[in-house]
């Protein structure tokens, strides 16, 4: 189950790329494609490549693509663990400039997961 304001970022986010197509040449429209084409399952599956576009989105701090992906993440099964691995790479790549960001990411998460996942690092 997706969160209210995860649902409401998607619904958002989906509004706004019905916009850009409206006015999009070829050159957009190809690049959205291989956008979606790129996140297939392939030789890496899709879980796996969603954590990746996480890890690179949280170096780039990008929220908007943080919070995509952290939902795509989810929607792939991603445990609560594997979320904090992959986040924690991304910080590490990323410096501390990521950590507000990292925060905002572990908001979303926890909303999403609705704070009903347990889980404790050792």
């Amino acid at each position: 189950m997706v969160s209210d304001k995860a649902d409401e970022f998607s619904k958002e986010r989906d509004r706004l790329n019905e916009i850009v197509m409206k006015y999009a040449g070829q050159p957009l429209k190809r690049f959205y494609s291989l956008d979606n084409q790129v996140y297939q399952e392939g030789a890496l599956d899709a879980k796996t490549k969603e954590m990746l576009g996480l890890v690179a989105s949280l170096v780039l701090r990008c929220d908007d693509c943080i919070k995509y992906h952290i939902i795509r993440c989810h929607e792939e099964g991603l445990s609560s663990e594997e979320m904090e691995e992959a986040l924690a790479i991304g910080v590490i790549v990323g410096g501390t400039i990521t950590i507000p960001h990292l925060r905002r990411a572990m908001e979303t998460w926890d909303n999403i997961t609705e704070g009903g996942e347990k889980y404790e690092r050792e």
